[in-house]
């Protein structure tokens, strides 16, 4: 199969899946990604002839020879997928959650047996053997290893679309009697689960965390809100006073929500992906669509995707917008029915179990049916949304670890859309509307809270969230309807943080990355002690990768220059601690171990020839200011 195929199935404006693109020299290397889509399977790729062949296997590759495993070959897929991870997003081809399972080197065997054993074959075998439907090979992976075979199938069912094969695994030293993939759920790249992947940091999807004011009670940002409010009181007291010398008159102060400068409308300067906003227009009023918009009368869905954002590189203002502050925690509907509440993640998991305070959600809406787009959310002691809390809450570790789950840490449900109440449809009402009717349904308390928003100012509350440390903020249009999907009627505008670490070693490369894998990052702490702080292991092209490699091959050493065990998912490479990295993080996390502060999406910027690796130091502001 040519790439034209992969490349008709998709969207690749609206999916992080990488474009289609023909490698001109072929590599030998295999993965197995687990797919959480429509139905779960495992997409069992080989690298020839320049693209990944491609077979979707339901149950996953076996290590018992008993076991013939149906792969259906779909698709060719572009080299470049070897290892992606992440989340393809609803309403596009294979939406769902892509974890990588396996990855390895494979060789062809050659079909003629040398005294009754399987020989290495060459590429040209190989392709003759997969055209011929009986493909032999050898694997050499983390997880699978030894002689498979890919037989096609030649009787042909009805509605068949012959491309049926079977997976079968040969008599070897590697054979695992009962063997089952769906006994391992954690990423051989990450070390994450599925739905870590699916609801947590480091997948191409964002989860809404929406903000608060008002009704929320959380006094650090009721006080914060309060004082932008005043902000603006002020200065349109002062756009007021300016009036009355030039007309005479003194006009009343307007209400906030019709507050808008000319900047504020044009929204210049903000971007989606590169590109400038469009220029907004006054004459969008939302009340004219809530005029023409009414909850339609229909039975209760049983499922329901969550609307996703698009991301923006600026904060910006805008009359038709409504901002709220992006929470740190994990996407959930909420279904109640029967004095029930049954909370699923985006990727339809079930998360009720792993919440059990949260059962009594429906003791605080005033409905007998509904449906809540909201976030679960761990608070620290002043309010605000911890991930560390989060972390130690659900067991996941920096690095990507687990470790046991805490329930003493609490957690909390914020809502901020109402999709279904009590026979009506709400999707199709302005968003302005649904936030309206859901803080009228909802009673504050221990277990749910409504989230609130700020209109029209995103810049100020921007600064607000940035000063407090937090993650971003997300802007969604007041008149927006509630689509399952993706769209840029929702947007995100997340908060990055910078400091300086030294570079005291890498990890060893894997996939398609030259050179390493990530760079091992630690800060000098006031012991002089050289303290872990975590990997970056993204922001790198090719030409970075191959300065880099050439500086850190002349300071490796066997002496581990940390204070203490370095935690890594692949073997550490120690180097001495002469160089200074600029890096890009989200924010610090704590391990549910104890094992020390931890940058939270490091990304690497570049190397900082004017700074002592001494002066990068683990301060006590680190961890607090940002």
């Amino acid at each position: 199969m040519a790439l034209e195929e992969y490349k008709r199935k998709r969207r690749f404006e609206e999916t992080p899946e990488p474009p289609p693109k023909v490698e001109t020299k072929s590599g030998n290397r295999f993965v197995v990604q687990k797919h959480d889509a429509t139905r779960l399977h495992y997409d069992f790729r080989l690298e020839m002839e320049g693209v990944l062949k491609s077979w979707a296997v339901p149950k996953g590759p076996s290590l018992d020879p008993a076991d013939k495993r149906l792969a259906m070959q779909v698709e060719d897929h572009p080299v470049s997928y070897f290892d992606f991870e992440g989340n393809i997003p609803e309403n596009n081809y294979g939406a769902g959650t892509v974890m990588v399972w396996d990855v390895g080197t494979w060789q062809p065997l050659s079909p003629v047996a040398v005294q009754g054993k399987y020989v290495p074959g060459t590429e040209a075998e190989a392709v003759a053997m997969l055209a011929k439907g009986d493909l032999k090979f050898r694997l050499h992976g983390k997880r699978l290893k030894g002689d498979f075979a890919l037989v096609k199938m030649r009787g042909r069912r009805p509605g068949s679309k012959g491309n049926e094969w079977l997976m079968i695994k040969k008599h070897d030293e590697h054979v695992v009697e009962g063997f089952d993939a769906g006994d391992i759920d954690e990423s051989v790249l990450s070390g994450r689960s599925l739905a870590e992947i699916a609801g947590d940091a480091g997948s191409a999807e964002w989860k809404s965390r929406p903000a608060a004011r008002g009704k929320l009670k959380a006094p650090w940002l009721a006080d914060a809100v309060a004082k932008l409010d005043q902000k603006k009181k002020q200065k349109l007291n002062a756009e007021g006073a300016e009036d009355t010398e030039e007309s005479g008159k003194k006009r009343p102060d307007p209400p906030l929500s019709n507050i808008a400068s000319d900047s504020a409308v044009a929204m210049t300067g903000s971007k989606i992906k590169g590109k400038k906003l469009p220029r907004t227009s006054r004459s969008s009023v939302p009340s004219a669509l809530s005029a023409l918009s009414a909850p339609a009368k229909r039975p209760m869905p049983a499922t329901i995707h969550p609307m996703l954002a698009e991301s923006v590189e600026e904060a910006f203002d805008g009359t038709e917008w409504l901002f709220e502050i992006k929470w740190d925690g994990y996407r959930a509907i909420a279904f109640i029915a029967d004095g029930k509440a049954r909370l699923v993640s985006r990727n339809q998991n079930d998360l009720t179990p792993r919440y059990p305070e949260l059962k009594d959600l429906p003791r605080f809406v005033k409905a007998k049916t509904a449906i809540l787009d909201g976030e679960v959310v761990a608070l620290d002691a002043d309010g605000k949304a911890s991930f560390s809390l989060m972390q130690q809450r659900t067991g996941f570790r920096p690095g990507g670890r687990r470790a046991a789950a805490n329930a003493d840490v609490p957690v909390l449900y914020y809502a901020f859309d109402l999709l279904y109440l009590d026979g009506y449809d709400w999707r199709r009402v302005p968003l302005e509307d649904r936030k309206r009717k859901l803080a009228s349904v909802l009673v504050a308390g221990d277990a749910v809270r409504y989230s609130d928003h700020y209109e029209e100012h995103g810049k100020a509350l921007f600064e607000m969230a940035r000063k407090k440390g937090l993650e971003g903020i997300v802007a969604k249009k007041r008149a927006s309807f509630y689509e399952e999907r993706r769209s840029r009627e929702w947007l995100k505008i997340k908060i990055r943080h910078r400091l300086e670490c030294v570079i005291g070693g890498f990890t060893e490369r894997e996939g398609s990355r030259a050179h390493f894998g990530s760079l091992v990052l630690g800060l000098y702490d006031r012991r002089g002690r050289l303290i872990h702080v975590g990997q970056a292991g993204s922001g790198f092209d090719q030409q970075a990768l191959d300065e880099i490699w050439k500086v850190l091959k002349k300071l490796e050493t066997k002496k581990n220059p940390f204070f203490g065990e370095v935690e890594a998912l692949r073997r550490v490479f120690w180097v001495k601690p002469e160089l200074v990295a600029e890096i890009e993080f989200a924010e610090w996390t704590g391990g549910a171990d104890g094992g020390g502060p931890k940058l939270r999406a490091p990304v690497f910027l570049g190397l900082r020839d004017d700074k002592d690796p001494k002066e990068c130091v683990l301060e006590e502001w680190d961890l607090t200011d940002n």
